[in-house]
């Protein structure tokens, strides 16, 4: 039957416009044939709808001829080098029909069934391309839901031909044809989308819901099948097939053709995990890692060149199959159609006539109109119509119009526009305010109520929560109290003072420190303590350092004021006072402790024997270790006696006398 609708339609012309010339490719939803547009003298590539996919009634087929049109539109505004431009868009004998650019190649299945597999240069050169286009789409609100090599065309290169695949042109179809399809399969069908199963991303088998990421790990798959020759997953049934992408995860292609760069590995598995939030967000994210490793592959010198020939079969097209029911409500706002009409505008009243010309019009259109057997039908006919308008307006105005404004109070920003988006409102914001239990960003208030009545369409005005109110401390440092206290009044700080102490900066009554620090964040009404100065302290601390110990604590018992010592090694002499703090001329009161860092002394010498050596080379020994020699007697004997004795530890530079005889 197929066949016979093939050839029915070969040499027809559509809409007085497009002769349909042959037949390229028949797919699991249409049929595309070449054909030549008359109008403008150029090939273009017609694809119609099979019989199969529209709906029988022709209500159903009035809807799915308006989705059908409005996904054209959407679609024809996508412009981008790498995606099948559509010029056009009617229906013929009832089945929809999109007109697009022709593109001269080969489908990427083509290539496939006659390369097996490509090597990484030619697939990730294909997946460059591929993705482009498809982060155009996503970039415009679109989603592709059937990525495979059926929907990826490789144009003819530049340099002739499709053989050399690095440069050759790729162009991807279809986008948005399977949504309009599968929008009229859930009137039909009991809610289900369509998908080929062996690229069809888990999140579409168990929940039915496709985002940027659904194309993503389709990409994925093209991808693995590019590199491998085969798809990762095949079964007796399609249902076997989908929940496989389900239940396990994507082999690396090095597993199936040994060699391949690790890179390609990675690549492949970020873009097939069964995770969404795991994937890269969109086709543009999914191009920038394909760009990496081509950049990777290059740079390293890595290339592999995987020549061998696999020995499976050459990949055939899967089945598409029915998966995964959706509810209506989860349709994302794009999806759904309008609701209402508009109303049609008044009539301009006519000019007022007289009175008594208006009344004998009336009288004689009465008396004509109830003479009348069919007159009077009508204006019964009338009377009844103006009574169902009269109720249908008034049912319309007081019920039909209205909704129930859903319940937004407690929700994120996010949530909140998510949950309006679903119920078909708009969202406005009113100015927005601190609290201390309500997280920043999430919703306080909403104006109409929760389950008030709202004109569908209408607007749902949102009170934010800016959080908790916090501030920091302001700078009051170096003010004097009073002006510190309104300072901090004014930003609904409560004040209170601490004790005062002594500086040698700053004067009485100036406000030397706060307790919380300035710049610290606080809650509206928190509790400052301020510490005031009290100006310089009466005592002036001496400058010790390089004085005797017993001289620093006589000047320091003069001033009532308590030395409090630490020993350290030094080379100063001992007892000499090398450090103190406070430094000297801080102020301080009576009584206050000054810490003393003392002088141990040089460290002790070991004095080296030199008896029964001659009394001029004890000498040299001697002198050359610091020790200041006396000789005694003889000089020209032998040392008998040396003070201080052989081993004695003394201060460095201690003199030394050697008697020799």
């Amino acid at each position: 039957m197929d066949t016979q609708v093939a050839d029915t339609l070969l040499g027809s012309l559509i809409d007085g416009r497009y002769r349909i010339r042959g037949r390229v490719a028949r797919g699991g939803m249409a049929t595309v044939y070449t054909a030549t547009d008359e109008r403008l003298e150029r090939t273009v590539a017609v694809k119609i709808i099979h019989p199969t996919q529209a709906p029988e009634a022709r209500a159903r087929i009035a809807n799915f001829v308006a989705r059908f049109t409005d996904e054209a539109k959407t679609i024809a505004r996508l412009t981008h080098p790498n995606v099948v431009a559509v010029y056009d868009q009617g229906t013929h004998a009832g089945l929809p029909y999109l007109v697009m650019e022709y593109v001269r190649g080969r489908t990427l299945r083509d290539v496939l069934a006659e390369r097996r597999r490509l090597n990484p240069d030619e697939a990730l050169a294909i997946a460059e391309q591929m993705l482009a286009a498809i982060a155009a789409a996503h970039r415009a609100g679109l989603v592709h839901r059937d990525v495979k090599p059926e929907n990826v065309l490789v144009a003819e290169a530049p340099t002739g031909g499709v053989a050399n695949l690095v440069d050759s042109v790729v162009k991807v179809a279809d986008f948005g044809l399977a949504r309009a399809v599968e929008a009229s399969a859930d009137e039909e069908q009991g809610n289900q989308l369509m998908a080929t199963v062996a690229y069809v991303a888990p999140e579409l088998v168990t929940e039915g819901r496709a985002d940027p990421r659904t194309d993503v790990y389709s990409a994925g798959i093209v991808l693995f099948e590019m590199l491998t020759g085969r798809v990762p997953y095949d079964g007796d049934r399609p249902v076997d097939v989908a929940w496989q992408h389900v239940d396990r995860d994507v082999p690396a292609p090095s597993t199936l053709v040994p060699g391949l760069p690790s890179v390609l590995d990675d690549l492949v598995r970020r873009a097939t995990r069964r995770d969404p939030g795991a994937r890269p967000a969109d086709a543009g994210a999914l191009l920038a890692d394909v760009q990496v490793a081509r950049d990777n592959l290059g740079d390293a010198n890595s290339r592999t060149a995987v020549l061998r020939r696999v020995t499976d079969e050459p990949p055939v097209s899967q089945p598409t199959m029915m998966v995964a029911t959706v509810r209506p409500a989860e349709r994302p706002s794009w999806a759904r159609l309008p609701e209402g009409g508009a109303a049609g505008p008044g009539r301009r009243r006519a000019a007022p006539e007289p009175e008594e010309g208006v009344w004998s019009r009336l009288a004689e259109l009465r008396a004509t109109v109830m003479g009348n057997p069919r007159g009077r039908l009508a204006v019964a006919a009338v009377v009844v119509t103006l009574g169902l308008v009269a109720a249908l307006g008034g049912w319309w105005f007081g019920v039909g119009r209205y909704t129930s404004a859903p319940q937004l109070v407690s929700l994120s920003k996010a949530d909140a526009q998510a949950q309006a988006d679903r119920a078909g409102l708009t969202l406005a914001y009113g100015e927005p305010r601190f609290d201390e239990k309500v997280p920043k960003d999430s919703v306080l208030g909403q104006s109409p109520a929760s389950s008030a009545k709202i004109v569908k369409g209408g607007t749902i005005t949102l009170t934010l929560s800016l959080g908790p109110e916090r501030f920091p401390v302001p700078d009051v440092i170096g003010k004097e109290y009073e002006l510190a206290e309104a300072d901090l009044v004014n930003v609904k700080l409560v004040v209170a003072k601490g004790a005062s102490r002594y500086d040698d900066t700053l004067p009485a009554g100036v406000v030397l420190d706060s307790s919380p620090k300035v710049g610290t964040e606080v809650k509206p009404g928190a509790k400052i303590t301020l510490i005031l100065s009290r100006g310089r302290a009466p005592v002036s601390v001496p400058n010790l350092v390089g004085k005797s110990l017993t001289e620093a604590r006589t000047l320091l018992a003069q001033l009532n004021l308590k030395p409090v010592e630490t020993y350290k090694d030094s080379d100063k002499p001992k007892d000499e006072i090398l450090g103190q703090s406070p430094a000297d001329g801080a102020g301080v009161e009576k009584g206050t402790e000054v810490k003393l860092d003392v002088s141990k002394g040089p460290p002790l010498a070991i004095v080296p024997r030199v008896i029964d050596l001659p009394c001029l080379q004890a000498k040299q020994v001697l002198e050359s270790q610091g020790y200041p020699v006396t000789i005694a007697v003889n000089p020209n004997a032998v040392v008998r006696i040396q003070a201080p004795g052989e081993n004695s530890q003394v201060p460095p530079g201690t003199p030394v006398v050697i008697t020799c005889f």
